[in-house]
């Protein structure tokens, strides 16, 4: 039996609160790259895990552009240590379990309701910044293809670059995809393209002091 998200009334709104102070403190600036156009839609949120601070990176454009209740996927042995994350939004996962389609089956279901969005890292781990290609879990294509309803996926690539400043800088990168029967091969590929493309921006920016 999976580990389902309970926002919880007081902790929640603190975590929202956590976002902006922690974003504010510890980072330099914040650039939002991108569109992603407002459809109304349940929102299924593809990104990047190189750290710690990726879910708090996207509850941020959550918070910042489209304000929907915030869920995540996460592995069970985490969230059994860190339990707290359930109120957050956490939601277990656990590989290679019969488990794991339970897991996938709710995340369906919370992807039925246009107020959510359901943060998802594809390839399943934390790896380094330096990883310029991801590999999907078969995970992500199993929920898309079996939704009954419209959704709206969005990519997202998260980088960093301190420059001069003590403090760096956070970039993240939006790009609305367009589900049209794509298999995970050509989801994979396109999030990669994506992925390069920000990476190529990031290398042409010009120190400001």
């Amino acid at each position: 039996m999976i580990i389902k998200a309970h926002h919880h009334f007081i902790v929640y709104p603190f975590f929202k609160i956590y976002t902006l102070i922690s974003i504010r403190r510890n980072f330099h600036e914040v650039k939002i790259i991108g569109e992603a156009t407002e459809k109304n839609l349940p929102m299924l949120v593809v990104a990047n895990h190189f750290s710690w601070w990726d879910g708090i990176f996207v509850n941020y454009v959550n918070m910042k552009k489209f304000k929907r209740r915030f869920y995540f996927m996460m592995l069970e042995e985490q969230l059994q240590i860190y339990s707290f994350f359930r109120k957050l939004g956490g939601y277990s996962v656990r590989k290679h379990s019969r488990t794991m389609i339970e897991s996938l089956r709710y995340t369906q279901e919370l992807l039925s309701k246009k107020s959510n969005m359901v943060l998802i890292f594809p390839q399943g781990a934390i790896q380094s910044l330096y990883h310029s290609t991801l590999i999907f879990e078969q995970g992500i294509e199993r929920i898309v293809n079996n939704l009954s309803n419209e959704i709206q996926l969005v990519f997202i690539v998260n980088l960093i670059d301190y420059f001069s400043h003590p403090k760096p800088t956070l970039y993240i990168y939006l790009k609305e995809y367009r589900l049209n029967g794509e298999n995970l091969s050509e989801m994979q590929d396109s999030y990669n393209a994506f992925l390069q493309e920000c990476i190529e921006a990031n290398k042409k920016i010009v120190d400001t002091p």
